[in-house]
């Protein structure tokens, strides 16, 4: 198992999808050794989304796996940044620009 494309997320991060949107990216993690999200698509996030991608990150921690978001949309930055995780997750374009400067 080894590196694959990025996955990217196309439907919204949302309590709405969670349920079916856990499998998909549980079923990714399973398959790779490292898994790229490109979350570039997601037009909203809520908290729903956010634990997603806390349990996504806790489970490849788990079993020695890699998660890395390598692109965020609007939506996902302002959830991240609101609720101070940019920290758990440390992906380059996470941090708040006014922090970067």
């Amino acid at each position: 198992m080894s590196s694959s494309p990025p996955l990217a997320i196309t439907e919204d991060l949302t309590i709405y999808h969670a349920l079916e949107q856990k499998q998909v990216l549980l079923d990714a993690l399973a398959t790779t050794s490292e898994l790229e999200l490109n979350l570039s698509q997601v037009s909203e996030m809520d908290t729903a989304g956010l634990q997603l991608l806390i349990l996504l990150k806790k489970e490849a921690l788990r079993a020695g796996k890699q998660v890395r978001i390598v692109a965020h949309s609007q939506a996902v930055s302002s959830v991240i940044d609101f609720c101070n995780m940019a920290a758990e997750f440390g992906d380059p374009l996470v941090i708040p620009a006014h922090e970067a400067s």
